[in-house]
């Protein structure tokens, strides 16, 4: 049997981490057994729609690699299923469910099930429909429809017994039926609700395995008795556990949580990112860290699936990210640092891959960068406080000689290179008799105006050129001079 998965966002909004999750877990899931995988836009719920929501679900599938394997031709590639354009059908399963008498036409105003929900004395939350429309004669239902009246589909369900199913994840669950309500499938506005669409289209698909979020557990005895009033045969099911911002909240947009697109904005790697969202749930066999997406579609196991909830750890994600950066192709790292090199820069001369060079092993986010370069474009104000350094044994008085003595030894070389300024320098430590903290630490600050820097001395002074170099250790002295 062929696996096939299917990731079926609805287009509310942005790309949050547990609905990335999702669809990277739904995808190793089918890749790992040479399944397919499968994108569906599930915008049934036009109140919800927001515009621009596929393209970000869209986008955000092609920048982490999850390539879905079928749909309809769009420019000589697939498109995702789009539930707003297979309108025609779902009516007509509905209808075959009203035939085989589990289904019927209702009627209620929203009137009237207010006033359930008021009578219920649980609040307005819930109340379970009262059947009210399912006990009307044939020819009342005819009439009303005749007429045009407003109605929907209700499923109708079983009264009395169990539905159970099987997750691979949580084991056996069993429900009461009489705790389940004649769920709504066909909407007044002719269109289907997320949960029979849902069904049907999974059926249609020929979806073998659904993966989802937990709190889908209790709806998936509804989706059963759907499968088993059509005759079909229900998928596996594999529910996922929340991802957490603490050991309390959900993740949440509305409370600050960033969702795929402020990770990457905020200078996270996309490689990186997929990769910890693979970690948030799962577990190797091996407990490695670090996999590139083909290699989790090599390792991925549902057995590794946890049924606790984890929590989002940016700390972590961080780290990981930084160990992304110091492992890649120099090329590649500088195609990426290159722009945030010009924004943070601007128009110059310097030796930009020179500098990204000097940042690789030290960053942790792209966006680390502009703060750590902005004293190659302008030096700040800075005190004399860091020419000071107790394991460099160096002071004013220590730092304004060893200024004083590298000035006239720089301003002479006639060839300006990291050998030329290197060989000089330590020609002078050896003359001067000091160790070698005690002149490079002092030009390093002069250079820099800062307590730590991407490379030391001899980069700096090589890529600010001769004349700036001088120029700042000739502010260097005279603020030590003060």
């Amino acid at each position: 049997m062929e696996i096939r998965t299917r990731f079926a966002p609805s287009p509310t909004g942005y790309m949050h981490i547990g609905n990335l999750r999702t669809a990277l877990y739904e995808y190793l899931i089918a890749k790992s057994q040479g399944g397919k995988f499968i994108l569906r836009i599930e915008d049934t719920d036009q109140e919800r729609f927001v515009e621009g929501a596929t393209d970000i679900i869209y986008n955000t599938l092609k920048m982490t690699g999850l390539h879905h394997d079928e749909g309809p031709d769009v420019g000589g590639e697939y498109g995702p299923y789009v539930q707003s354009e297979r309108m025609g059908m779902y009516m007509n399963y509905a209808l075959e469910l009203i035939e085989k008498g589990e289904a019927y036409y209702c009627f209620c105003t929203k009137e009237r099930l207010d006033g359930l929900k008021e009578s219920n004395g649980e609040g307005a939350a819930f109340a379970k429909y009262d059947r009210h429309c399912y006990h009307l004669s044939k020819e009342d239902v005819l009439g009303k429809l005749d007429s045009g009246v407003p109605y929907v589909i209700r499923q109708k369900m079983p009264e009395e017994g169990t539905t159970t199913f099987h997750d691979l994840v949580y084991g056996e669950i069993t429900v009461e039926n009489k705790e389940l309500d004649d769920q709504i499938l066909m909407k007044a506005d002719g269109f289907p609700t997320y949960n029979f669409a849902n069904v049907v289209d999974d059926h249609l698909m020929e979806i073998t395995h659904v993966v989802r979020g937990s709190e889908y557990l209790s709806s998936t005895p509804k989706y059963n008795l759907l499968y088993r009033a059509f005759g079909w045969e229900a998928p596996v099911y594999v529910h996922l556990p929340a991802v957490m911002r603490d050991a309390h909240h959900k993740l949440s947009k509305r409370h600050g949580d960033k969702s795929f697109e402020d990770l990457v904005r905020e200078g996270y790697l996309v490689e990186a990112i997929v990769n910890y969202i693979a970690l948030l749930g799962w577990s190797p066999s091996d407990n490695s860290e670090i996999f590139t997406l083909k290699e989790l579609e090599g390792k991925f196991d549902i057995a590794g699936l946890s049924k606790s909830p984890s929590i989002f750890d940016i700390k972590k994600l961080t780290w990981m990210n930084g160990e992304y950066m110091k492992a890649m192709d120099f090329e590649k790292f500088y195609g990426l640092a290159e722009p945030k090199l010009k924004e943070a820069l601007g128009e110059t001369q310097l030796d930009l891959k020179k500098i990204a060079t000097l940042l690789q092993k030290r960053l942790e986010t792209l966006n680390d960068i502009p703060a750590l370069v902005a004293f190659f474009k302008e030096l700040p104000e800075y005190g004399t406080e860091l020419y000071t350094h107790k394991k460099m044994k160096t002071d004013d008085a220590i730092a304004l000689s060893s200024l004083q003595a590298a000035m006239p030894v720089l301003e002479a070389l006639t060839q300006w290179d990291e050998t030329a300024i290197h060989d000089s320098m330590m020609a002078l430590v050896g003359e001067l008799g000091i160790k070698n903290g005690q002149l490079l630490w002092p030009i390093r600050t002069a250079l820099s105006g800062e307590p730590t820097s991407p490379g030391g001395a001899f980069e700096l002074a090589y890529i600010l050129g001769k004349e700036e170099t001088l120029r700042r250790m000739e502010k260097g002295i005279a603020l030590l001079s003060q």
